[in-house]
């Protein structure tokens, strides 16, 4: 029997991924004109928030409900996912603040030739292998940045820079599907399915394979006119060596990042029950020091900072900033134009003397339309009416600005990759499980388990199937994939299956959780939000209807041929005697 608070659990649940899809600013009156805040938000951020603290008000769930969803409950750690998740992002993000990936880009660049299709081809190839091994994240926020500025740059790709752009998206977010920590749904599902992390990847590597070469055929034939993929384009030779930032850092950071996951498959296979962070974190604490001792090394030695330190403060950029991370995401100007200090001249142009491809995320120097201090960053400039409060603010705010901009003279690796860290996934992540508990609490999840049972008889190809298809289609209306693997994960669960269509459905949803990223809206993760904020930045419009024409025949094969292949895998594990 569902009673009026289950009903209302479920209605707040859904109320608030409402919000997270469409975010709503709602304009409210200044105070008395001192502190004017123009609209609140009810967003992503915020609306799982309020939809919690409405049902903890109203006794539709209690304190043990929202401890279970921080501290997690059958086997799902949260604190334990976040913990990996930020560990990784981490030393992710600080290898690319080297200039890896620009420089990668320049290789590939410099190998496509005058050909727009093997171009295309290549850096669908080389954003593919960059997001196994770093995660999409990092490769949306630098990949981006670096195809924006490429297509403006060249005369044939000016008038058509989506297709660029809506591959990268896509080639970024399949290839998250091979490691289990390149993506945070991929932990959800190990740690609630009971996954060794080889096994993850032993797993979803052949449903890769096959979605990755889905994905490219279906692009190109939806883009294989010339005005979306010209045949020919003007070529320039590029130098490789002079986008990557820090030498050192980069041998360093990606010897790191290498030893890391191969130690952590290592011991998840032979000790399962140890909890990944565990293993991660030292990691990224070596890397977080290496990154603190090296910079202050080359700024006491005089060593240049290659781009990346500033000697003059006052020409510092504030960032842009998005509603999913503070990242750095500047205007891609010439080199021309930008002032170096300690760099040598020749960083960026080519050797014709031609238009600089730079796109390094981590330098800030490229908007010469303003010049405000770094603490715009953090602290917002006339807010307050010229008081004795607002003058107390102000003094403040100038001591907090000098003081940042010397630490980040003196540590500008930390300070570049501080501001690109997904903060906003901390308080996202444990209110989607904290809901998810209440709708456990409330008896929703046996619910929707009877419906699961009834629609697949507990066989195992209608789960693979089922779970599959609803999955991407979940992540587009429960708050993201991570909302869409944690609902599931349960259900599945509480059907109660036998081991066989347990295992079959985990790595189904897997495979759905993260094609299900290349979807219809916006918010179907989180790597959506921020490539859409990006694109808004650099004024490229992309509607949510273009975005889900352009994604409708990619993630139509993709979910084919992907769930093909994990049938095809159960198969042969379980015999063909299991229907």
């Amino acid at each position: 029997m569902i009673s009026s608070k289950a009903i209302a659990t479920l209605v707040l649940f859904i109320i608030s991924i409402v919000f997270v899809i469409h975010r709503v600013d709602i304009p409210v009156r200044r105070f008395r004109n001192i502190l004017r805040i123009r609209t609140i938000s009810i967003s992503l951020t915020t609306a799982p928030i309020i939809a919690i603290l409405v049902l903890w008000a109203a006794g539709c769930i209690d304190t043990t409900v929202i401890k279970n969803g921080i501290v997690g409950t059958q086997g799902v750690k949260p604190y334990n996912i976040l913990i990996l998740f930020f560990s990784l992002a981490y030393m992710s993000i600080t290898l690319d603040v080297t200039g890896i990936l620009q420089s990668a880009a320049y290789w590939v660049s410099n190998k496509g030739g005058d050909s727009g299709w093997k171009l295309f081809f290549y850096f669908y190839v080389m954003l593919t292998l960059i997001s196994i091994v770093i995660g999409n994240d990092p490769v949306i926020l630098s990949g981006t940045a670096f195809l924006v500025y490429y297509t403006r740059a060249v005369e044939e790709l000016k008038s058509s820079p989506l297709p660029w752009l809506i591959s990268e998206f896509a080639a970024a977010n399949t290839a998250s599907m091979v490691l289990f920590v390149g993506n945070p749904t991929n932990v959800v599902i190990c740690e609630g399915f009971g996954v060794q992390n080889a096994a993850f990847t032993a797993y979803t590597i052949l449903p890769f394979v096959a979605c990755s070469i889905a994905c490219f055929i279906a692009l190109a034939v939806q883009y294989r006119s010339a005005k979306y993929l010209p045949r020919r384009i003007t070529a320039t030779k590029l130098d490789v060596r002079s986008v990557l930032l820090d030498p050192v850092s980069a041998w360093f950071g990606s010897i790191l990042l290498g030893s890391c996951l191969f130690v952590i498959l290592v011991v998840s296979f032979f000790k399962p029950n140890i909890d990944v962070w565990m293993t991660i974190l030292p990691f990224a604490v070596v890397k977080f020091v290496y990154d603190l001792v090296w910079d202050w090394f080359r700024f006491k030695t005089g060593i240049p900072m290659l781009g990346r330190g500033q000697t003059d403060p006052e020409k510092v950029i504030p960032a842009e900033t998005s509603p999913i991370t503070t990242s750095v995401v500047p205007e891609l100007l010439p080199t021309s134009q930008v002032p170096h200090q300690g760099l040598p001249s020749t960083t960026g142009m080519p050797p014709n003397g031609g238009p600089s491809l730079h796109a390094d995320p981590t330098t800030e120097y490229y908007s010469p339309k303003q010049t405000s201090s770094p603490a715009s960053i953090l602290l917002p400039q006339n807010v307050f009416s010229r008081d004795r409060f607002s003058m107390f603010f102000e003094n403040t705010n100038k001591g907090f600005s000098t003081h940042f901009k010397r630490a980040k003279e003196r540590f500008p690796t930390f300070f570049t990759a501080l501001p690109r860290l997904p903060f906003a996934l901390v308080p996202f992540a444990f209110s989607q499980f904290i809901l998810i508990e209440a709708l456990t609490h409330q008896g929703w999840i046996d619910v929707f388990a009877t419906w699961l049972v009834r629609a697949t008889h507990l066989r195992m190809y209608p789960t693979i199937w089922v779970i599959g298809v609803i999955g991407v289609i979940l992540c587009n209306l429960s708050g993201t994939n991570i909302g869409a693997t944690i609902l599931l994960t349960k259900v599945v669960r509480a059907a109660n299956m036998p081991p066989h269509s347990l295992r079959a459905a985990a790595i189904a949803l897997a495979v759905a959780s993260n094609i299900g990223a290349v979807s219809f809206t916006f918010s179907a993760s989180l790597a959506g939000l921020l490539w859409k904020t990006i694109l808004n930045q650099k004024n490229i419009p992309c509607k949510q209807r273009q975005f889900a024409m352009w994604n409708l025949f990619p993630l139509t094969a993709m979910t084919a041929v992907g769930l093909s292949v994990v049938s095809a895998e159960m198969a042969v594990l379980y015999g063909g005697n299991v229907s």
